[in-house]
């Protein structure tokens, strides 16, 4: 009776697909740090080009956006704010078409009326018009940015907010624009908890300690004009 051979791989085949393995894991692992380095990218912008926006309006107009006073004089339509100094309302607020609606903007609207104003001046593209003009702009991480005054207990005067950003991605964004550290000098980070929103009112929060990469937390972030 004649035995059958069984055949199997050579070394040779199996070193070939070990070499496959890895070169397919070396692009997945590279293609995803490209992903988060583009985002942290992109998150930067948005301080950076919100900052430059904020002091191109203040430069031209002589107010702070969204507390404009004189807005209505420039645009049909558009709604004054208070002209205190001051950005009032939420960063994360639900855009408040009713509130929009008045003659004068009422105090917690004001951080909506941000937007109307940047974006009718032409420091910031997006709509003009409808809800979708006083609304908040959406960051590379799918949360939202948004402006107030004043944040964590600490942070003084106007700041801009970004919401539902990876660990990874604010860690490496405080690194670039401050100091990486989650609560001292001008941006502060705070861990979002389980199924916390933007809404959140952040003012007298305190900012965490430091920043944990646990590769599943979000935080936001703010960092002060």
């Amino acid at each position: 009776m004649q035995k059958r051979m069984q055949a199997g791989f050579t070394l040779v085949e199996i070193a070939i697909v070990l070499v496959i393995i890895g070169l397919l894991l070396g692009g997945i692992l590279k293609g995803q740090e490209m992903i988060t380095q583009a985002r942290i990218k992109n998150v930067v912008n948005d301080f950076n080009g919100i900052t430059a926006a904020y002091f191109s309006y203040l430069d031209r107009y002589k107010s702070v956006p969204g507390d404009d006073p004189n807005a209505s004089t420039r645009w049909t339509g558009a709604r004054n704010g208070s002209a205190n100094g001051r950005v009032e309302g939420l960063y994360g607020a639900t855009p408040a078409s009713p509130d929009l609606t008045q003659a004068l903007v009422t105090a917690g609207a004001e951080s909506s009326n941000f937007w109307w104003h940047m974006r009718l001046s032409g420091f910031v593209a997006g709509a003009t018009t409808g809800v979708a003009a006083w609304s908040q702009p959406t960051n590379a991480v799918g949360g939202i940015v948004g402006v107030q005054t004043d944040a964590f207990n600490t942070l003084t005067g106007v700041v801009v907010c970004s919401a539902n950003v990876p660990d990874k991605v604010a860690s490496a964004v405080d690194t670039q624009v401050d100091d990486q550290r989650s609560n001292t000098g001008q941006m502060f980070g705070r861990t979002m908890a389980a199924g916390e929103t933007a809404t959140t009112n952040v003012t007298s929060l305190n900012a965490d300690a430091n920043y944990v990469e646990t590769g599943s937390a979000q935080y936001v972030i703010c960092k002060k004009i």
